[in-house]
């Protein structure tokens, strides 16, 4: 019996799923990864700990399914995107790695957006300059680390390293790249013109390949005792449209975890958002096809500020239950602006706000208003998204940890008028990560034929009226304004 590991590596763990030639998930396992903040605005990880946790998962998948080493045939990478990890000729790190959180280098951002004009920048590479990105963060290492600069035979994102540490090859596919602000959105390569800007020599970085490879040309790892050839290879949120089966343009993806973010298939033409969106490579198998790609920065965060900054609930799993014992808000509204507001508003000035407090106002009101904030949110996002598309919504696909929750999900369906789809995998980017590597070893022989293992859970349509899902969209607009005007008249 074939069967395929899917590795998902995030900022807050490590997940492997293995998976049989039927999708079947046969077992996961998820190991935590630490990490530190030397400085206000910083975020590093130990990139020992990715792979510790990433050999720790595989081994526990296997031993759980109970599988020889003979029905394991490949593996799929699917990895944070926009860090950057220096390593030595002998791909070993020269210092912590420094991850997509991390802000240390918006004074190297915003450089970058003078040196090759803004507008410039996005047209390229389909990225807004931001500390968030690669290329600003080689940058502040060249500027503020320059031996270890100077040191670095390699210079690449979280997937570049750890493909590396598997097979010896420092390889990195295209959407992981598109992520980096080095990359030519619509040459498919880096882009020389901003690698002689910046001054980083292009040997540096990873060469790209498709995201599903060719399982006879694969480099091998040995892991556990066993090799394994890596055939798929994505970044974490395009492993999770893969993994959701949105192979037509117009179809999106959500994810609901510490934040949200949505991704939406454009098909073989990349576009400019309007809303700066990210127009992204989702992922590359002979031809290219592109996302837009947007995040709403509190989504679960808003849960465990309920937990743990107000004390109103004991688990984050407890939200629903006290939401569901009100039957609405009671007209109150919370904007999570804790740390600004992401897309489509994109103001760092916001600040979180909570608006149409009575005196018969109660902890069930704020529990159901922070979990309807998610969903407004999400909404806003969505209504950029086929904005800038140019396709109609048919259905939102949703995954993530707050997926589970049947409140949300239902209210998010009212606010779109469309409905909302629940996997019963709903660990969808280790599953990409499989379905890309099953799909580029020939374990299945098409998109279509991994179309068909996507399995409904629950499918959740609107209910709410359209007249009454505008007026409360209308309510949530204006208390949005209130928290935006609080930055600008304190």
């Amino acid at each position: 019996m074939p069967c395929v590991i899917g590795v998902d590596v995030g900022s807050q763990s490590v997940k492997s799923v293995l998976v049989d030639d039927e999708g079947n998930a046969l077992a996961t396992a998820s190991a935590p990864c630490a990490m530190s903040h030397p400085a206000s605005g910083w975020a590093e990880q130990d990139p020992e700990h990715w792979e510790q946790a990433l050999a720790q998962t595989v081994r526990e998948v296997r031993a759980a399914a109970g599988v020889g080493r003979e029905d394991v045939a490949m593996i799929g990478l699917a990895c944070q995107v926009d860090g950057l990890v220096a390593m030595d000729a002998k791909l070993r790190a020269l210092r912590p790695g420094i991850i997509w959180l991390d802000r240390r280098a918006t004074r190297q951002s915003d450089a970058l957006a003078a040196a090759a004009g803004e507008a410039a920048l996005i047209e390229r590479t389909g990225l807004n300059p931001d500390a968030s990105h690669t290329a600003p963060k080689a940058m502040w290492l060249r500027d503020e680390e320059p031996e270890h600069y100077r040191a670095a035979r390699w210079l690449a994102p979280v997937g570049g390293h750890l493909n590396g540490w598997l097979t010896g090859e420092v390889v990195q596919d295209h959407a992981n790249a598109s992520s980096t602000l080095l990359y030519d959105l619509r040459r498919g390569t880096w882009d020389d013109e901003l690698l002689s800007l910046l001054n980083i020599p292009r040997a540096c970085l990873p060469e790209i390949v498709d995201s599903c490879l060719d399982a006879g040309s694969a480099v091998r790892a040995e892991l556990d005792g066993i090799e394994l050839p890596v055939t798929g290879i994505a970044g974490d949120q395009h492993a999770a449209l893969f993994g959701q089966a949105c192979f037509s343009p117009g179809m999106a993806k959500n994810t609901y975890g510490t934040g949200c973010f949505a991704l939406m298939n454009l098909g073989a033409t990349a576009r400019a958002s309007n809303h700066r969106l990210l127009t992204t490579m989702a992922w590359k198998r002979g031809a290219p096809e592109f996302a837009l790609e947007g995040g709403v920065f509190m989504g679960g965060a808003t849960i465990q500020w309920l937990r743990d900054g107000l004390g109103l609930i004991e688990k984050s799993a407890d939200v629903e239950a006290l939401a569901a014992s009100v039957p609405d808000t009671g007209d109150v509204y919370l904007v999570p602006a804790f740390a600004g507001l992401g897309a489509p508003q994109w103001d760092a000035n916001a600040r979180g706000t909570i608006v149409g407090l009575t005196r018969g106002t109660n902890r069930a009101h704020l529990a159901r208003a922070a979990l309807e904030s998610i969903a407004f949110q999400t909404a806003d996002l969505i209504d950029a998204m086929q904005s800038d598309c140019g396709h109609p919504l048919p259905e939102l696909r949703v995954d993530g940890g707050a997926a589970r929750n049947d409140l949300l999900l239902q209210f998010q369906a009212d606010l779109l008028g469309v409905p909302v789809l629940r996997p019963v995998n709903t660990e969808t980017t280790a599953f990409g990560a499989a379905a890309l590597a099953g799909l580029g070893a020939g374990l299945w022989e098409s998109r279509e034929a991994i179309a068909a293992l996507w399995t409904l859970d629950r499918r959740f349509d609107p209910r709410m009226s359209r007249d009454a899902a505008a007026a409360r969209r209308a309510r949530w607009s204006q208390a949005l304004a209130r928290s935006r005007d609080w930055a600008m008249n304190p």
